[in-house]
């Protein structure tokens, strides 16, 4: 019954329960309904799924729960529904089960949504209800054939929906009594055809009498064996659907092959064909051809004098078409498509037949004869074609009707014409067995992909004598009992199995999962089409869900077979249903421990390793904690650490690395009650915490902070690792520091205490009498303490040495830094300081003098260790004196030497402690980079000469930092990088050991938005060191590990990796290294590094970085009248108010160097390249920026001329035209057209001109898709929309607005050239393949579908040749 008819009747209550309420409704549409939708929450696998019923609002709660029971597949009355409205459900009482009032009595509110939670009875889990229960009334059932995806999907009467298949559902077998097989992906087409042959009586007999003998053949390789195993579960399980793993594992399928669909058809012939290779030499070697294999002749007869050739053939299935070749009229039925298969066709005129009798060419007879008919008749209806008009795989849904009684003997030799001329075979009488194809009934014509795999049967019984067709006819009645049904299209669809039993003669829906009772209204269905006339395009609206294959029994007492019984069973298959039975009972208590496991995350900081190592504890439910941790102990491999008594299991907040609470004197409490129950989800953890032999574990307690103490030391700038200490929220900051005091061994009266309330927060906590909840504190902190008799205890927190030092840890990274190889060029020929007081003096003299003193960054090094320690003691020592003034007095930088002009000073830099006063604002120095994509560098070794461009594609130095690991400093101290940086206070008073950078604005002016001179420095530390790299990171290559705050500029950044570069900072670039090995150019030189995480690497690369106002480009050859119009040449500088013609000036060197294109400038042009469309013709005096926008990812075409530049004015248009030529069926190669104006009229004198076409002759039409608009050669001449009825060219439906649009033209007067089916055949091959090559669509482009293969040995042999 379908949902939404009139007078819809809800079943009444079953015999023998309680008859008080017995309901029935008129008019269910008229009564308000309820929606109550249930959740599962008592196990883990169901809590996510939502089960929905749509009752009446006089519905029982008493039917309610029945419905609920019979839904899930538990037992009623051993569980409960509670409210799951948004109400708190252990303070509500669950509903009765036994209560006889309504939904709309019990509260349910009609038209909205009723939450419900399903939960345990008395804390029993519900008990799952295995019983078959035949009992219940069909018409509650499902009365439809067709997909089913959902349970109550329309055209169902059952009111319920479900939102995803439930699992419990799959625990109970259908009501049926039979048993479905689970889809695996996409073998819908497996499962029809398996639950066919378990149907069959005489199949599944027969295959339960073979034997499996393990010595001889593995199991899991056995394909007749696991189709054993797989009727065995059909026949004996309590499941409602069972797994086909283990048998497409015996195909040699792997899970790949689960998404592959074929044809069911395909599928039986490969099957029956690997059964007889496995069944050789037993007693079903010959059961499939005794089953299934019938033979018909195949003869031609000449017309003259009555010769007949002949040739015998066997086939398994009778392909019948559905509609004849050539033909808008699909055959009406089964019996006129048989008739159709058998009907003669004559061969005269070029077709005629040379008769070896007659020695010449004669008219004859071809056709097909029925000799014999198998047991079981399997039919295939032709119901994928292929349509010539639209070159595409067509599904023909056209209406064919079947019997379910099919008399076959009007088909046995229908043409009886025996005569004294009448030859033997043709072939010396030997039987040429082989399928039987559908071509003969086609003329030829037809070539359907999907019935050319056929089985090659041979049959040692060549001389096995065909019976008299007089035997056969008084026999030849069969009954339908399989209709394997497709829904969907060529593309694809889904296979389903219409059965009937030959135990109770009902018909079956067997739908993977889903078997449900049928009529035989519902086979009616699928005989496809629709009501009225079967015109040519019918198909196109009928119904895509009908017949495919049909499978008919020959109705024959005596050989028609029943099931065996139970007590008929081999003695094998007797053992091997009492071992199923034992796998599923051994399953069943699996899945009972499953639903009573709790799944919890547990962690474990190894006492030696110190590494957090993670873990799933699945532990049951009564199980005690005692059990649990020593389960815990061994899962986490400390049996040889640590002994077991000193660890325990606590409460855990992973995500704030918090301890909740131990678990004291509750050892033998069962972890079920400890955990709160068995959930899908806990929003806790557990830790297994550890303890030494000679400590305690500490107690704790709920409500209680934790707080991770760093104990800092001023002297010597360290920050120790920390300690745990645990306080309560109202506790004040002078008990805290008590608490501390005791744990740390420090005085309390000096102690200063910071909180990191954030990472970019740091707050001192100075009122004694504040509580810890009111400062900020939370379920885990961190504090520094520090308590020393300095006078930094009395300066104002910011301007305190313990600020500075707590500054510098929370944002100092570290970073590895691969440098370039050092190679003497014209970059190192300019590697000079300039100093900012403004004589600069002279470069080159400079770098003629530092000639021969090269040295290599670790000898530099190391000879500037002692200078650099003695530097940096002076400057602290001036700072402690509060001399800050001779900074900037003489220059605005430090005397800072380059490692290649090491002059006299004092200050050579050093990879040791690198800490000197360098001011980045200096303009000259430091151009400020505007745009943040650059391109990744692929050349891995590019030379200092040819470095200026590199390819690269986009660049967003902006991610975010993720890492909060601790990495240790030179000077004890311990940094992690925090991913927001904060604004440091600029103070004079400042050490000068700090380096500086200046504030990074976000803009170009003099002043920042705080008003504040970009003069005012900001002091920022870093320090380098050499760095030995990993096995792998480069042999030959100079690392080094940096040092630096986060906050320093990339312009700074470079300025101090000057020194170990060997040249400016202008004339170098940094590239980014991700985790893949990726490179990505950092471009912003005013942008912090604050992106980057700790042990980032960076690779330093030479090459002149873009300035402001320049742009990477990356520059393509258009070639129009090549295979592959677009080609890759190199990568350009553009720069803003840079003309084309000075564009094309650089380019000419670049390109005859890299790219060996010798071009003078008046040869070529620029133009716009959108993705492979050419555009807009760039002219000499167009201005970047100005006349043509431009970006940092941007690509232009560089064009080669062949003659003189045409395009002069912006007015101007050029078009490329390719002239069309039907009669040769061939396109010409490419030329452009440059117009004056948008005129048609221009354009057809043009093309006139340029081809000779009379004027009045010409048509055109406009390119589709992509350049260059490639389109079959049998398509251009009617697919595209010539000689448009416009004017102009700028309107519909051309379009045409731009440079570089395609027109195709042709000669109006000349006719296409006719070809014969061979050389359309042929062109279409070449065409397709020409166009596949280019990349563009082709007009028929089937589906590469995999082959169907069974493999005997179990695995495919993979050849190494194919792909």
């Amino acid at each position: 019954m379908v949902p939404g008819e009139e007078n819809q009747l809800v079943p009444k209550e079953g015999p023998g329960q309680c008859a008080a309420v017995h309901y029935t409704i008129e008019n269910a549409a008229e009564e308000p309904r309820v929606l109550c939708i249930i959740q599962d929450t008592t196990n883990s696998k169901t809590v996510n799924e939502r089960i929905a019923l749509n009752l009446p609002a006089s519905t029982p709660v008493r039917k309610l729960f029945e419905d609920v029971a019979n839904k899930v597949g538990y037992i009623n009355g051993t569980f409960d529904l509670v409210w799951g409205n948004g109400i708190n459900t252990a303070d509500m009482a669950p509903l009765d089960h036994t209560s006889d009032k309504t939904l709309l009595d019990a509260n349910f509110e009609p038209g909205k949504k009723n939450f419900l939670h399903l939960t345990d009875k008395d804390g029993e889990q519900p008990q799952i209800l295995l019983e078959d229960s035949s009992n219940v009334d069909d018409t509650v059932h499902d009365r439809f054939v067709g997909p089913l995806p959902r349970e109550g999907s329309l055209g169902s009467t059952s009111d319920y929906v479900s939102q995803s298949y439930s699992y419990s559902s799959i625990l109970n077998k259908s009501e049926t009594g039979y048993v479905g097989l689970v889809n695996q992906a996409m073998t819908c087409y497996l499962n029809s055809l398996l639950q066919t042959l378990f149907m069959t009586p005489e199949f599944r007999n027969a295959l339960y009498k073979w034997e499996f003998e393990e010595s001889e053949e593995d199991p899991v390789t056995s394909i007749p064996y696991q189709l054993q195993r797989l009727f065995v579960l059909l026949q004996t399980s309590k499941k409602r659907a069972i797994e086909t793993t283990d048998v497409t594992r015996s195909f040699g399928w792997d899970s790949s092959e689960a998404w592959q669909q074929h044809d069911v058809q395909e599928l039986c012939r490969v099957m029956f064909d690997a059964l007889e290779q496995k069944w050789k030499q037993t007693e079903q070697a010959d059961l499939i051809n005794e089953l299934y294999q019938g033979k018909l002749k195949d003869y031609v007869r000449c017309l003259e004098c009555g010769y007949e050739g002949w040739r015998i053939d066997t086939y398994l299935d009778i392909p019948l078409v559905i509609r004849p070749y050539g033909s808008s009229q699909a055959f009406a039925s089964v019996e006129e498509a048989l008739h159709a298969f058998i009907q003669p066709e004559i061969l005269d005129g070029p077709n005629q037949y040379f008769c070896e009798r007659c020695k010449k060419k004669c008219d004859a007879r071809k056709g097909l004869r029925f000799l014999h008919f198998p047991y079981l008749l399997t039919l295939q209806l032709k119901r994928f074609d292929f349509d010539y008009t639209t070159m595409h795989r067509i599904k023909l849904n056209d209406r064919m009707t079947f019997p379910e009684e099919l008399d076959m003997s009007i088909f046995i030799d229908v043409e009886d014409e025996k005569s004294p001329q009448t030859e033997s075979c043709t072939d010396s009488g030997a039987e040429n067995e082989g399928s039987c194809h559908s071509d003969q009934m086609s003329n030829d014509f037809s070539n359907d992909d999907g019935v050319d795999e056929g089985i090659c049967l041979e049959n040692n019984s060549g001389t096995e004598k065909i019976l008299k067709p007089g035997l056969e006819k008084n026999s030849l009645m069969y009954e339908l009992f399989s209709v394997m049904v497709h829904s969907g299209s060529a593309a694809g669809g889904h296979y389903y199995a219409c059965i009937k039993s030959f135990s109770d003669e009902q018909w079956y829906s067997f739908n993977d999962q889903h078997v449900s009772r049928i009529t035989q209204e519902d086979i009616k269905k699928t005989h496809g089409g629709s009501s009225g006339s079967r015109g040519y395009y019918s198909s196109a609206f009928a119904s895509s869900t009908n017949a495919y294959m049909l499978i008919y029994r020959l109705k024959d007492p005596t050989r028609n077979a029943k099931f065996l019984e139970v007590d008929e069973y081999p003695e094998h298959i007797k053992n091997l249903v009492q071992r199923e039975r034992e796998l599923e009972e051994q399953e069943k208590r699996q899945r009972e421990i499953e639903r009573n496991t709790c799944k919890i995350k547990l962690f474990c900081l190894h006492p030696v390793k110190q590494v957090m190592m993670e873990n799933k504890l699945e532990v049951h439910k009564d199980k005690t904690l005692k059990e649990a941790v020593e389960m815990a102990y061994k899962m986490m491999d400390l049996e040889e650490v640590i002994p077991l008594d000193c660890c325990r299991l606590v409460k855990y907040d992973e995500f704030h690395d918090y301890l909740e609470r131990s678990y004291e004197g509750e050892e033998d409490t069962p972890m079920g009650l400890l955990l709160g129950g068995v959930k899908s989800t806990y929003m806790f953890d557990l830790l297994l915490e550890t303890r030494k032999p000679d400590q305690v574990f500490q107690s704790y307690k709920p409500g209680e902070v934790m707080v991770k103490v760093h104990v800092v030391d001023l002297k010597a700038e360290t920050v120790a690792a920390p300690i745990t200490v645990r306080a309560y929220l109202n506790q004040t900051v002078t008990e805290f520091k008590q608490l501390i005091s005791k744990a740390i061994h420090l005085p309390a009266e000096t102690m200063r205490i910071v909180l990191e309330r954030c990472y970019n927060d740091l707050r001192l906590l100075g009122m004694p009498t504040k509580t810890l909840k009111a400062e900020g504190f939370f379920r885990s902190n961190k504090v520094f303490v520090e308590s020393s008799e300095t006078l930094d205890y009395q300066m104002a927190f910011t301007d305190s040495h313990l600020w500075k030092l707590l500054d510098r840890h929370a944002n100092t990274i570290r970073l590895f830094v691969l440098l370039p190889e050092q190679s003497p060029g014209s970059y190192s020929k300019r590697t000079a300081y300039q100093k900012a007081g403004g004589d600069s003096g002279n470069v080159e003299d400079d770098c003629e003098r530092e000639k021969g003193n090269l040295k290599s960054v670790e000898a530099i090094l190391e000879e500037s260790t002692e200078k650099l320690k003695s530097l940096s003691l002076q400057q602290r020592q001036d700072g402690d004196n509060g001399d800050s003034s001779k900074s900037t007095e003489t220059s605005d930088f430090e005397n800072i030497e380059s490692p290649l002009n090491e002059r006299d000073s004092s200050a050579s830099v050093d990879n040791r402690e690198l800490e000197q006063h360098i001011q980045t604002s200096d303009p000259e120095n430091f151009q400020s980079e505007e745009r943040s994509d650059s391109d990744v560098n692929n050349d891995r070794s590019t030379s200092s000469v040819d470095s200026d461009i590199l390819s690269s594609s986009h660049s967003s130095d902006t991610l975010c930092n993720a890492d909060n690991a601790h990495i240790p400093l030179a000077n004890g101290l311990e940094s992690h990088s925090i991913t927001s940086s904060r604004r440091t206070k600029a103070n004079e008073g400042k050490k000068e050991t700090w380096d500086t950078a200046e504030e990074d604005s976000g803009t170009d002016s003099e002043y920042d938005e705080s008003g504040k001179s970009r003069g005012e420095m900001q002091y920022m530390y870093f320090k380098a060191e050499p760095y030995a790299a990993d096995e792998g990171s480069g042999e030959g290559h100079k690392w080094l590990m940096v040092h630096v705050d986060k906050r320093i500029t990339l312009a700074a950044f470079k300025q101090h990796l000057e020194p170990f570069v060997g040249v400016l900072s202008s004339h170098f670039k940094v590239f980014r290294v991700y985790a893949s090995n990726q490179e990505f150019e950092s471009v912003r030189l005013n942008e912090t590094l604050s992106s980057f995480s700790d042990d980032n690497k960076i690779t330093i690369r030479l090459g002149r970085a873009l300035k402001k106002g320049e742009y990477r480009v990356k520059v393509y050859q258009l070639l129009v009248n090549e295979q592959e119009p677009c080609k890759f040449l190199l990568d350009a500088v553009f720069a803003k108010g840079m003309t084309v013609r000075q564009s094309k000036e650089e380019l000419i060197p670049q390109l005859r160097e890299q790219c060996g294109l010798e071009l003078s400038i008046d040869r070529f042009r620029l133009r716009k390249k959108t993705w492979k469309n050419p555009g807009t013709v760039f002219l000499d005096y167009h201005i970047y920026e100005e006349d043509i926008n431009i970006s940092s990812n941007w690509e232009v075409f560089l064009e080669v001329l062949d003659g003189v530049e045409k395009m002069k004015s912006m007015s101007q248009l050029a078009v490329l035209s390719r002239r069309w030529r039907p009669s040769e069926m061939k396109l010409d190669p490419f030329q452009e057209v440059v117009l004056e104006s948008s005129s048609v009229d221009e354009l057809r004198e043009k093309l006139s001109e340029i081809s000779g076409i009379p004027l009045e002759d010409i048509e055109f039409a406009k390119g589709r898709g992509t350049f260059p608009c490639d389109i079959s050669v049998l398509d251009i001449h009617q697919d595209l929309d010539w000689n448009p009825k416009v004017s102009t060219l700028n309107v519909w439906p051309l379009y045409i607005c731009d440079d570089g649009a395609v027109i195709f033209y042709r000669d109006k007067t000349e006719e296409v050239m006719e070809l014969t089916d061979e050389q359309r055949n042929e062109l279409m091959k070449k065409e397709s393949s020409r166009l596949q090559k280019t990349g563009h669509r082709v007009t028929y482009s089937p589906r590469k579908e995999k082959a169907l293969k069974i493999y005997l040995d179990g695995a495919p042999n993979k050849d190494p040749t194919q792909d």
